[in-house]
């Protein structure tokens, strides 16, 4: 199973606001930034809960394929549940487990909390963080809390022309 982590993170390391606000990443246009390709490969997204709040306020849905939304209190979610999403409290083997039982192969793992969990348990296989070009100074940091040290092997980099950079990375299995 891959899971693979893709996010955005201000250039002083944070994935939102302190408030959860998302107001500084780029307006959506016509650079995707290899997320359409990225989606494709995807079988199943496992995310937080406040992550999955953000994703409401959306307007539409923006997912077509099945999802995980991690939270140790699922009956105080807004519901009803958008279609193919369902609710976890499990640890990342199980969710894993699950989730190949169903035929996933490739997951996309999404949320502050959740992207560390992962991390942790050593679940994650390749990290794509895109780095915009702006210092909030607060706000939620990505790797805040991880316990140990976590090698990365770096796979490439890329730059767009409105100074977004793109690093991808595979997790280096941890020593045993």
């Amino acid at each position: 199973m891959e899971c693979t982590v893709y996010i955005a993170t201000s250039l002083d390391g944070f994935i939102a606001r302190s408030d959860g606000g998302l107001d500084w990443l780029p307006e959506p246009g016509a650079e995707d930034y290899g997320y359409a390709t990225f989606m494709e490969s995807v079988d199943a997204i496992v995310m937080g809960r406040n992550t999955f709040e953000v994703a409401l306020t959306f307007g539409a849905w923006p997912y077509e394929k099945p999802v995980v939304v991690l939270s140790s209190r699922p009956d105080s979610l807004p519901g009803p549940l958008p279609p193919g999403v369902r609710t976890s409290s499990g640890d990342p083997d199980a969710i894993l487990a699950e989730l190949t039982v169903a035929g996933a192969q490739h997951v996309y793992v999404d949320g502050g909390v959740t992207i560390r969990r992962f991390l942790e348990a050593g679940r994650i296989s390749r990290m794509i963080i895109t780095t915009v070009p702006v210092l909030l100074g607060s706000g939620v940091p990505l790797f805040s809390g991880v316990t140990r040290d976590i090698r990365l092997q770096h796979v490439q980099t890329r730059s767009f022309p409105n100074g977004l950079v793109q690093s991808e990375y595979r997790v280096a299995p941890a020593p045993r």
